[in-house]
């Protein structure tokens, strides 16, 4: 399970998002993460709308294998709702 995260520096979700997927690799044989700044990418927001489909207000822009999930909140969400996060960890 590949998860990619865009965010931006400064980006209190985006520090989130990658806390979150730094657990899930300790805790996970199957889970890695890549995290793409967009700024130092020279990714634009209206880049990301073109790949999703749809607009985009905010980052992080969360995929998990391919899959467009969301902000932090949502993948959150994806992960308590897949329960992909162990038990202990």
């Amino acid at each position: 399970m590949l998860t990619v995260i865009f965010g931006r520096p400064g980006c209190p979700f985006c520090v989130r998002a990658k806390e979150l997927s730094e657990k899930l690799k300790e805790a996970r044989d199957d889970f890695d993460f890549r995290y793409i700044d967009i700024h130092e990418e020279g990714i634009t927001k209206a880049d990301m709308e073109k790949t999703i489909g749809q607009p985009v207000d905010t980052v992080p822009q969360i995929f998990v294998d391919q899959t467009h999930i969301g902000g932090f909140t949502e993948f959150e969400a994806y992960v308590q709702n897949q329960a992909l996060m162990p038990e202990n960890a």
